[in-house]
């Protein structure tokens, strides 16, 4: 049996931590600083833990530069239950109307969830194209006076990516979903009235939505709102309304310490552009492989592609594993292949992709 030198996990999510961020975790899983508990086991009220929450907080506020009229609130959920939670947090009941941009499959189950709740306009999308691009905003049609407009920033399995912050008029806010791109560039935060995105991606183990909201947009949620997601009772109990995901902050605060050894978002953004434009070009070198995203929207993090001939599928994911190269295969929805390369994944993993697809396109 052979042995694969290096492992390489190319998972949209949950996905690959930075190993340092393993290891520290490892050494501190039965005492956490001489406390003699692990994190899992300590009181989230006591002044342990609250000392890994405030240092978290404070860490994620300095990485994206979050204005200081800005709550930044862990929530559990995942990133899929803020599709309820925002509207009804945000919007003013089924009279009220939300705006949406359709870009691919999480923006889809977006608009579905939020029609739920109150009255949905899809003022763009790319839908009729296979969801290949952003549509342009020339053509969007806004409603006027909208509760606010929901857009998904970066689309994990269509792997479309916003390259610009939309325009809105009169008091619409802008609501993002940045699941799977948050801390790989950086983002006016000030631009957006909320910005949410679970954490397995970026940030940490899922089970973690990071939420970060403008203070004028909390206290308004719907009398049916849970107690426990409404933005209000979390932001005036710093998290702790109820028992919050203690381990998997203390996990997403060990991440943001290290994206602060590795320079910050700006410094990520730079590996991240460096580590697309070569899996990209591998991708466009012949017609071997296919990229179906317009260039200009490319992903950044997630990648599909597809074999032209897709008899070849199963060989090229059998090959890709026997090399230590996982978890390439496309969402079930779409087909094909898909290598998410987050924050954590070294320039390494994405080049040793890159020597498997020349080698396997007999290039």
């Amino acid at each position: 049996m052979s042995i694969v030198a290096n492992i390489y996990n190319f998972s949209a999510g949950p996905a690959v931590l930075p190993k340092e961020v393993l290891q520290q975790a490892a050494a501190e899983m039965l005492d956490w600083h001489g406390s003699g508990m692990s994190v899992m086991e300590m009181s989230h009220r006591g002044p342990e833990f609250i000392s890994i929450y405030k240092a978290a907080e404070r860490d994620l506020r300095e990485l994206l530069a979050v204005p200081d009229n800005y709550k930044i609130l862990f929530m559990q959920g995942g990133g899929l239950s803020q599709n309820a939670v925002l509207p009804m947090n945000l919007c003013g009941g089924a009279d009220s109307t939300i705006d949406f941009i359709q870009t691919g499959s999480w923006s889809s189950k977006s608009i579905k969830e939020a029609a739920r709740y109150a009255r949905v306009n899809v003022a763009a999308s790319s839908q009729a194209t296979g969801f290949d691009r952003v549509p342009v905003q020339e053509e969007w049609k806004l409603t006027p006076g909208a509760s606010y407009l929901h857009i998904c920033t970066n689309e994990t399995i269509d792997g479309v990516e916003f390259n610009f912050v939309p325009t809105v008029q009169g008091d619409t806010d802008i609501v993002a979903d940045m699941s799977s791109h948050i801390l790989s560039r950086p983002v006016e935060v000030s631009k957006y009235g909320v910005i949410f995105g679970g954490a397995q991606k970026n940030i940490g183990p899922a089970g973690v939505t990071v939420v970060i909201v403008r203070d004028d947009l909390i206290g308004k949620a719907l009398p049916f709102c849970p107690s426990a997601f409404d933005f209000k009772n979390v932001a005036e109990n710093e998290s702790m309304y109820n028992t919050p995901p203690t381990y998997g902050i203390y996990i997403a605060g060990l991440v943001f310490q290290w994206l602060k050894k590795q320079g910050g978002v700006a410094a990520m953004e730079k590996r991240n552009i460096e580590k697309a434009e070569l899996l990209y070009q591998a991708l466009d070198a012949d017609d071997f492989y296919q990229n179906r995203v317009a260039k200009e929207y490319r992903s950044r993090m997630n990648i599909p592609f597809y074999l032209r001939d897709e008899s070849k599928n199963e060989a090229f994911l059998a090959g890709a594993k026997a090399r230590g190269l996982l978890q390439l295969k496309g969402h079930k929805s779409v087909g094909g292949m898909r290598a998410s390369i987050y924050n954590a994944m070294p320039i390494e993993g994405v080049q040793a992709l890159v020597d498997y697809l020349n080698e396997f396109a007999g290039r």
